[in-house]
């Protein structure tokens, strides 16, 4: 596989050349600065290029060009919004970045409850806590029926959680799930948003009357259209699972499963529509055999991230080591190194420690938290390739 790291830009505090001196091969990364729905340009996309090649790497992966919320629902400018789509594509291709990651989740990408859980070892990872998350669904954002998607241990739970809550913690947690972890991800709500809970809300009713059903054809509908320009210029399309693998807020996800990922890689039987194996989405899921989902899948994998978790019966989930939890990353190196060989593959959400608590870094991607994630991945990668 391919050593790659997701890097946010120029501006990304982590740069280039620290990159070059830790092993990365490939370069992860997009136009940030571009707004979703918007072409991207050639003459930006080739200044990001050569500023990527200048410093001895290349540009691997897009990751990623988002899918404006109005082609996932199917609203009035979805055609319009394809175009642009297909036309960022096109640009991608002539420069040669062939390999585009992306996800179909509606309204809010990753979700967890808090961003520094902290371990007995000073480190600290992304956590996801259901009781708090039920309290923000019923007490906070107070989504119509969101009761019914909790037990009554839980609601009681919650009932006990509302009793003692500061309003320090609540803002808080809304700057945790709708905010912090969306705001870099896919624009729908950024820092600095007035009221991000009453946006929020606007944006769930946008999908008040999208089912399942609806959600996975209007994916069919998106993958047909973009297929020709992806079968002209070579690009790879390669959807993320679904974060956590299954429903919240009363909204469909559709990429949890081995069942989701087979429906849409034959809805559109291109080999251009492929996907991003990404363990530590999929290990979230109990319902989910993660080496097996790997082996089935390898053929139609072109991208992959490496990390796992472990999860408890209550449905609580924190980011694992590398080398341990439900992501069997070794196991999944194995599958990966023969069957996907020059794949590229980043580790993700590596946990705070060291000095990178106090640089400001996106949530889940600290540098030393995520170098030694790599180190442990490349020690696996050389095991797998040693006769």
């Amino acid at each position: 596989m391919e050593k790659t790291w997701r890097w946010f830009g120029k501006n990304d505090a982590i740069t280039l050349a620290m990159l070059r001196q830790i092993g990365v091969e490939g370069v992860v990364t997009a136009l940030h600065g571009v707004p979703n729905g918007q072409v991207w340009k050639s003459e930006d996309i080739n200044d990001l290029k050569q500023f990527i090649e200048a410093a001895g790497l290349h540009w691997s992966v897009v990751e990623s060009l988002p899918v404006s919320e109005a082609i996932k629902y199917a609203g009035a400018e979805r055609d319009a919004l394809i175009e642009n789509y297909k036309l960022s594509l096109a640009n991608l291709g002539r420069a040669g970045v062939k390999t585009v990651c992306y996800n179909f989740m509606p309204v809010i990408d990753w979700i967890r409850t808090d961003l520094e859980h902290p371990w007995q070892d000073g480190t600290s990872s992304l956590y996801f806590d259901k009781v708090c998350f039920a309290y923000f669904d019923c007490c906070i954002l107070k989504r119509e029926g969101a009761e019914a998607d909790y037990t009554e241990e839980e609601l009681n739970k919650v009932r006990q959680l509302a009793a003692v809550i500061t309003e320090a913690e609540k803002e808080k947690l809304i700057d945790t799930i709708i905010v912090k972890t969306q705001g870099f991800v896919n624009g729908n709500i950024k820092e600095g948003d007035l009221n991000p809970v009453r946006i929020f809300q606007g944006l769930l009713s946008l999908y008040k009357d999208i089912d399942r059903d609806q959600l996975r054809e209007n994916l069919r509908y998106f993958l047909a259209a973009i297929m020709p320009v992806c079968d002209e210029w070579g690009i790879d399309m390669c959807i993320h699972p679904d974060d956590p693998p299954y429903q919240m807020l009363g909204l469909p996800r559709i990429v949890t499963s081995g069942e989701d990922i087979g429906w849409i890689l034959n809805a559109v039987n291109n080999p251009h529509n492929g996907l991003t194996f990404c363990a530590g989405s999929l290990s979230a899921g109990l319902h989910n055999d993660v080496p097996a989902l790997a082996k089935q899948f390898a053929d139609r994998t072109y991208f992959i991230h490496l990390r796992s978790t472990n999860v408890t019966p209550e449905g609580n989930f924190i980011e694992a080591s590398h080398l341990e939890g439900r992501g069997h990353l070794p196991e999944l190196v194995r599958i990966f190194e023969a069957e996907c060989p020059g794949v590229p593959m980043r580790v993700d959400h590596g946990r705070l420690m060291l000095d990178d608590a106090d640089k400001g870094y996106n949530p889940g991607y600290s540098f030393h938290g995520r170098m030694l994630a790599l180190a442990q991945v490349e020690g696996m990668m050389a095991m797998c390739r040693t006769k």
